[in-house]
């Protein structure tokens, strides 16, 4: 089944409509790839999926768990290359609330589950994967 159509719309930016859902991305060329940089690039996208898989994943286990990570927050660094142009690595910084009640033994559960995340699993090992959780 087709998950997403892509329409170039010109100036560099597409709109990606999830067909699913209906849901609409649009991306734009970076500033330092002779875009506007007026939304998400492509490999912006990528390195979000991968904090966003990585805190799905963790979400996952959390329930299953009876553990609650609501309100917990990632950022998402991507660092290019050059000669090829692409992504080198990736930063990721979690900051879970206080009064989140998870035990060391339980952190390090959430922390080993985020690694198995699809996205994580699927990205070429010569990007190094920068990851912090701050409990």
């Amino acid at each position: 089944m087709q998950t997403a159509a892509i329409l170039y719309n010109g100036e560099l930016r597409t709109t990606a409509k999830h067909l699913r859902s209906g849901t609409v991305i649009e991306t734009d060329a970076p500033v330092d790839n002779n875009g506007k940089g007026e939304r998400f690039s492509p490999s912006d996208l990528v390195a979000t999926a991968l904090g966003s898989c990585m805190l799905t994943i963790m979400g996952i286990k959390a329930r299953d768990k009876g553990w609650n990570i609501d309100g917990t927050a990632v950022s998402v660094e991507k660092i290019m290359g050059t000669e090829p142009r692409r992504i080198i690595g990736v930063k990721i910084q979690f900051d879970f609330p206080a009064g989140h009640g998870l035990e060391e033994k339980d952190q390090k559960i959430l922390e080993n589950v985020a690694f198995t995340c699809p996205v994580a699993e699927s990205v070429h090992p010569d990007i190094k994967q920068d990851v912090t959780f701050n409990w």
